[in-house]
């Protein structure tokens, strides 16, 4: 497969995997939107693709350079058409649930046994602390 951008290897391999070849994709530049003045509305650096058999589109406007937005896009196309093939085994679910496991609250048991440990840690301190107080008050004598 020969692409029109240099993916890494990672990607490569997955277009590989999935079946993906770049003639089934539709590539247009056009010009971006929001914010940016003169630059945005006289250049198209602005990225659009369209996987033909899965309907699947991205537009990409992240950066200036319109070679850096060619190759996010083919990234996040490529990482959408896996989304899509291969559900909550792909790489955007699997990033997707770890930000939702690591954003969820703890359950009670679990915040008991982080706080346990917790006055377990102060406890200690605070028997070197009154072992300290009691030496100097011993040696002051």
């Amino acid at each position: 497969m020969n692409f029109p951008v240099d993916l890494p290897p990672v990607l490569l391999t997955l277009a590989q995997e999935l079946k993906v070849l770049p003639e089934d994709i539709d590539e247009q530049f056009v010009r971006g939107s929001g914010h940016g003045g003169q630059k945005i509305n006289k250049t198209s650096s602005t990225v659009h693709l369209l996987h033909r058999p899965t309907g699947i589109e991205v537009r990409v406007q992240k950066h200036r350079e319109q070679s850096k937005n060619r190759l996010s896009a083919w990234k996040l196309l490529l990482l959408k058409i896996e989304e899509r093939v291969k559900g909550e085994q792909s790489q955007l679910a699997r990033e997707d649930f770890k930000v939702r496991k690591q954003k969820q609250r703890r359950s009670r048991r679990a915040q008991e046994k982080v706080l346990d440990a917790k006055h377990q840690r102060g406890d200690i301190k605070e028997q070197r602390r009154d072992a300290w107080t009691a030496w100097r008050e011993k040696a002051g004598e």
